[in-house]
């Protein structure tokens, strides 16, 4: 990681959760890391536990509501004047409504597409573009996907969700081939968790068997995300991680009604 000491990362969804481990843990790192959320306290509160700390890196908080073009375009601009760039994109923001298919409300799934794919893609397209034009050849695109995103559970509730995160899989793989063919060395990774202990499952899902579900398996803890992005990035210059999945033990358990 000393490669990236000093340079700029931003992280979508760093307010809590996987987004939370992953600014704090870059930071840990020596990065200047831009965290993004409509929820800006939590950041901030983040970032004068990471100064206290003794951190190398920094933690700047900035807020903004993803679901609003305009608001990413002004944070990029932002980030642009401040930080001159960014050089690590973490499109880890995400969003999951318990909607069927056969009676689900079209403003939840619009919702998700909004967080899940365009947001994604708008960040995705905006710091490759804050790349280019500053020559930057080494950064790096990670988008933190699901295990959703490369199979169909039995769940009838993540349904939807499940479609945006294939649409997201499909993003990562066609990001890389665009890449390719730019002939840069700007690299792209997916990375696809199982189960996480974060808030996200508990807002989507019933609070007990939430917590019955949490007791009876050994799932995965955010900070195994940011170790995660660390690996990813910590790979030599000609190595690319295309698609990281992780999951816990005993995964195949029923998941009729659990979304994540």
């Amino acid at each position: 990681m000393d490669r990236w000491r000093g340079r700029v990362a931003l992280v979508t969804g760093a307010s809590v959760g996987i987004g939370a481990a992953v600014a704090v843990e870059l930071v840990r790192h020596g990065m200047k890391v831009v965290g993004c959320a409509r929820d800006v306290a939590k950041i901030q509160k983040l970032a004068a536990e990471c100064q206290s700390a003794g951190h190398p890196g920094v933690l700047v908080p900035f807020k903004c509501d993803l679901t609003k073009e305009e608001e990413i375009l002004s944070m990029f601009a932002a980030i642009k004047e401040q930080q001159k760039g960014v050089d690590v994109c973490i499109n880890n923001a995400g969003l999951g409504h318990p909607e069927r298919l056969l009676n689900g409300k079209t403003g939840s799934w619009k919702n998700i597409i909004d967080v899940n794919v365009l947001a994604l893609s708008i960040c995705t397209r905006e710091a490759y573009q804050s790349m280019k034009e500053r020559n930057v050849d080494d950064g790096h695109i990670i988008n933190i996907n699901s295990i959703s995103g490369h199979q169909v559970i039995p769940a009838a509730e993540i349904h939807f969700y499940t479609a945006s995160k294939y649409a997201v899989t499909a993003l990562t793989e066609g990001l890389r081939q665009e890449l390719r063919a730019e002939n840069t060395h700007i690299r792209a990774t997916s990375i696809s968790p199982g189960l996480v202990v974060t808030e996200f499952v508990s807002r989507a899902n019933n609070p007990d068997q939430v917590a019955g579900i949490y007791a009876a398996y050994k799932s995965l803890q955010a900070k195994d995300l940011a170790s995660a992005v660390t690996y990813v990035l910590s790979a030599p210059p000609h190595v690319q991680v295309c698609d990281f999945s992780l999951i816990f033990s005993l995964f195949c358990f029923e998941l009729s009604s659990l979304a994540f």
